[in-house]
C-alpha cells in the first residue's frame, strides 16, 4: 500500500527548527524516491492549526495522489507526554475525521531508534576531549531521565540536563574536581534553536568560571542524510 509520511516535531517560535524540518523532509523524500509534497511536516504546538488538522491536510493530499496510507513519525528524543499521549490523541482525531479513505498509522518516535547511539558516537569521534557530557532538556516525570542515562553510559559520557538536576554546571564541577581539563558537551537536541543558543552562552560563562579548562561544544543532531536514514528505518515500507 502506497504511503505518505508526516514528520512531527514540538514546534517553536524560532524559525530555524522549522527550516531544518523542511530540509529533513526533503532528504527523507529523496531517500524514499517519492514526491516531496507527500513527505510533510507537522507541529504539535505553536502552529496556526492543531496537529490533527495538519494530519488531515496531508491525508487529503495523499488520497488525491492515490495513496491510502499515512504514517506519522514523531521527531522526539524521549517518550514524554507528547509522545505517549498528545500525538496519539491527535492521530486518533484525524483518523476519525477522514474515515476509511486513508489509514493513519503512528510509528515509533525517533529517540527509540538504537542507531542514535552510533550517530552520537560518530559526532564524538570528530572532537578530542578527555570527558563528554550528554546534555538533554530533562523532565520532572518519573523515569524520564533513564533513556538519557542509558545512552550516556553506552557512549562513554555522563548525563546532564538543562531544566532539572544534575545541571551542566554541576557535572562540569564534578569533572574538573576529578582532574579533567578538556570537556566536550554534546547537546541531545534535534535542531538548533533557543535552548542550544542558551547552552552556548552558558558555556562561555563556564569558561570564565573554569579558566584552566578547555570546553568544546558539539552540534545538535541536525538535518542531514544520516538522520534521514534513521527516520527511514522507523517507517513501514
Amino acid at each position: 500500500m502506497l504511503s505518505a509520511y508526516l514528520l512531527v516535531s514540538h514546534g517553536s517560535r524560532d524559525r530555524r527548527p522549522q527550516i531544518a524540518m523542511k530540509q529533513l523532509a526533503h532528504l527523507v523524500a529523496d531517500k524514499l524516491q517519492m514526491p516531496q509534497n507527500l513527505v510533510g511536516t507537522g507541529y504539535l504546538e505553536l502552529s496556526p492549526e492543531p496537529l490533527h488538522q495538519q494530519i488531515r491536510h496531508l491525508a487529503q493530499t495523499a488520497v488525491d495522489f492515490g495513496y491510502h496510507r499515512l504514517q506519522v513519525i514523531p521527531l522526539f528524543l524521549l517518550p514524554g507526554v507528547h509522545v505517549m499521549n498528545d500525538i496519539p490523541h491527535e492521530v486518533s482525531q484525524a483518523q476519525q475525521a477522514v474515515g476509511k479513505d486513508i489509514l493513519i498509522e503512528l510509528q515509533p518516535y525517533l529517540g527509540s531508534h538504537p542507531g542514535l547511539q552510533k550517530f552520537l558516537a560518530a559526532q564524538m569521534a570528530t572532537m578530542k576531549a578527555q570527558a563528554w557530557i550528554l546534555l538533554a532538556h530533562g523532565s520532572r516525570r518519573p523515569g524520564s531521565q533513564q533513556p538519557v542515562e542509558t545512552i550516556a553510559a553506552n557512549i562513554g559520557a555522563v548525563a546532564a540536563y538543562w531544566s532539572v538536576a544534575p545541571s551542566l554546571e554541576s557535572r562540569i564541577t564534578e569533572l574538573v574536581a576529578t582532574g579533567y581539563r578538556e570537556i566536550a558537551i554534546l547537546p541531545y537536541f534535534i535542531f538548533p534553536g533557543g535552548i542550544t543558543d542558551a547552552i552556548a552562552q552558558a558555556i562561555e560563562a563556564l569558561k570564565l568560571q573554569f579558566p584552566g579548562v578547555n570546553f568544546y561544544l558539539a552540534q545538535p543532531l541536525g538535518a542531514n542524510a544520516e538522520l534521514a536514514d534513521l527516520i527511514g528505518d522507523l517507517i513501514d515500507t
